[in-house]
């Protein structure tokens, strides 16, 4: 083999790293030179011969020293906003939700904010401190996963509570449309259907929304909406203004052909600050207006859900999450050009979760970019989770100091990890946070880097614990072997519910979809499936949560509530999903819509109903007085 040491200095120094050691075996899995020269390609460094590499190398030594950025300005906290200042030392419980899949009689197929609002109420008279919520970020139309947004800056239409919106009250056109028979026959289908139709429900919004604009913009509510919205629109700048001409633009091309993605529009158009952009934007104000009066909404509504969280005595409020990235064909994309590297994903290498390793379908972010930038972009995504916010949770936290990446058209196993600027966006993340008031979780589950948590608890981000994941050679960790500075939960969305451990229906699921590839596979599964659940009961029968009789839904899940409140841990999270019973999950990893359609089940119960069943009230009885706030009436 031919040693190319320019090509191997060259990706040092742009944060390329030499390898990783397998989550399968532990063995050294190299970063092989094909991989090294395809990833510095796609940071635009030149490395396909030695001489290329050696002048590329030159130039970015010069580079750096000419652009490196001083230190972080002198007295910026340390440390991000502590638990114990809202729920002090003994912590609290709060209850995780996906919005999207609750089903009420008020929404439209489509969990909302008026959802939200009664699940804070709920959660106050139970005595939680908090809200957990799945990222809100803006998707495209028909869009389903949280985690592949069309923007992180700003929230998703959907989540709008039309009977919230104020126009409402003063557009007689919006109220015979609702009042229309085909509306009420379209609407009663969307709230009975047991799969989220992100699509309908999106299109029955739309012809609400555009009425209720109109409404809007010929000042029905009165001088001072229009004087709110000229403020919130100034605050937030070039970036609303370029995420509303984004979607402008978008229904413009979806309607020519081209599409939404950007990436196919004519080529005037794929730049932000195109003249042909701003002559659109001077042409097609009502349109662009439109787009940034949702995100205003959006925004109150959010605004005054927080009130109503904080009224009805949730300590910390809602806890918002923060996705990785962003889809490439969206408006992130677009309107922050070269700040996201092309031809190539982000994923995980082969792991036991994964044996051919994960593409998530989004670039990475650029290192070099963001820093060059002064983080900006980091800094407008905090601000934009913290924004009524009591906690932020950031997904995959790993990736502020790695992140895997994956040349495009290649497998995961053909990767590698690249280094991020750690310090400097933990140290930032610290600062945002003390200004917010509100606290940080890390999900740091999988393979984290060597001393990364103790990065995270220098800084007081609070770590992820996963039940599931909890274990050694003797089985599940005892409550005590918890650390205290966490978020404990039983499971997360790609994990099944409690009540999917007492059976296989979701084992026989992933083997329909392709997960589990075979009957060998199947069987395989089954076997630890077993293997898991008897050790569930010991670890729950040990610690005095279970007896010995066998353990029905609501039986289980309280044993492993009462488990998770008896940890250390500074915040308990219940998920809805478990309260409900459910037995499907939500996310089947890596298995592409056409073999499954994750994201898409909705709970069963509606959200008034969901607290009469015997899993819920007996999850609910088994959380002790101590983790609990002042229940309010």
């Amino acid at each position: 083999m031919t040693e190319r040491p320019a090509l191997q200095a060259l990706a040092a120094r742009a944060g390329i790293l030499d390898g990783y050691h397998s989550a399968l075996d532990g063995s050294w899995v190299a970063t092989s030179d094909a991989t090294r020269e395809a990833l510095l390609a796609a940071m635009g460094l030149d490395a396909s011969s030695e001489a290329a590499a050696s002048r590329d190398l030159a130039k970015r030594l010069e580079e750096e020293d000419a652009e490196a950025p001083g230190p972080l300005r002198p007295g910026a906290p340390g440390r991000c906003a502590s638990i114990e200042e809202r729920l002090g030392e003994h912590g609290g419980f709060g209850l995780c939700v996906n919005l999207y899949s609750v089903r009420s009689d008020a929404n439209w197929g489509f969990g909302h904010l008026g959802d939200l609002a009664a699940l804070a109420r709920r959660a106050g008279r139970e005595g939680a401190a908090f809200v957990g919520l799945n990222p809100l970020h803006a998707l495209p139309p028909g869009g389903v996963c949280p985690y592949l947004p069309m923007s992180r800056l700003f929230r998703h239409p959907l989540y709008l509570d039309p009977e919230r919106i104020p126009e409402l009250d003063h557009c007689p056109e919006a109220r015979r449309l609702l009042e229309s028979d085909a509306f009420r026959a379209q609407l009663s289908k969307l709230r009975a259907a047991d799969r989220l139709d992100a699509g309908a429900v999106g299109t029955l919004l739309e012809q609400l929304l555009v009425e209720l604009h109109r409404s809007f913009a010929a000042g029905a509510c009165g001088p001072e909406r229009t004087q709110d919205f000229a403020r919130y629109r100034s605050q937030q700048g070039d970036a609303l203004e370029h995420f509303a001409t984004f979607c402008a633009l978008a229904d413009h091309f979806a309607s020519q052909g081209p599409g939404r993605d950007w990436r196919r529009w004519p080529e005037p158009f794929r730049s932000p600050t195109s003249e042909a952009v701003r002559s659109f934007r001077e042409t097609h104000p009502s349109e662009v207006e439109r787009h940034a009066w949702i995100q205003f909404e959006l925004d109150r509504q959010l605004g005054v859900v927080a009130a109503e969280a904080r009224e009805a005595g949730l300590a910390l409020g809602l806890y918002t999450d923060l996705a990785l990235g962003s889809d490439p064909a969206g408006s992130d994309a677009w309107a922050f050009p070269g700040l996201m590297v092309d031809g190539v994903r982000a994923g995980a290498p082969p792991d036991a979760f994964s044996r051919e390793g994960q593409e998530w379908g989004f670039p990475p972010t650029d290192p070099a970019a963001l820093r060059r930038s002064g983080y900006a972009f980091w800094v407008g995504l905090l601000r934009a989770g913290f924004r009524h916010a009591g906690a932020l949770r950031i997904d995959h936290a790993m990736g502020l100091e790695r992140l895997f990446w994956i040349p495009e058209g290649r497998p995961p196993s053909e990767g590698a990890y690249v280094r991020y600027p750690r310090d400097e966006l933990l140290g930032i993340a610290a600062l945002e946070s003390a200004r917010s008031g509100a606290a940080v979780i890390a999900e740091d589950l999988g393979t984290v880097p060597e001393g990364f948590g103790e990065q995270l608890d220098a800084r007081g981000i609070l770590s992820s614990r996963v039940l599931l994941f909890e274990r050694d050679e003797h089985g599940f960790r005892p409550a005590e072997r918890y650390p205290k500075r966490c978020l404990v939960t039983a499971n997360t969305h790609d994990l099944p519910p409690l009540a999917a451990l007492r059976g296989e229906d979701d084992l026989e699921l992933r083997h329909r979809a392709g997960q589990l590839p075979d009957d060998a596979a199947l069987e395989t599964a089954r076997e630890e499936r077993q293997s898991d659940r008897r050790a569930l009961l010991e670890r729950l029968r040990a610690d005095g949560w279970l007896g010995t009789d066998a353990a029905d839904d609501a039986t289980l899940a309280a044993a492993v509530t009462a488990f998770l409140c008896a940890t250390p841990a500074q915040l308990v999270g219940l998920s809805l999903d478990d309260l409900a019973g459910e037995r499907e999950p939500v996310n089947l990893p890596g298995v592409p819509p056409e073999r499954h359609a994750s994201w898409t089940r909705r709970l069963h119960p509606t959200l008034d109903r969901l607290w009469e069943s015997p899993t819920a009230r007996a999850c609910l009885a088994a959380i002790p007085q101590s983790r609990r706030g002042q229940p309010t009436s």
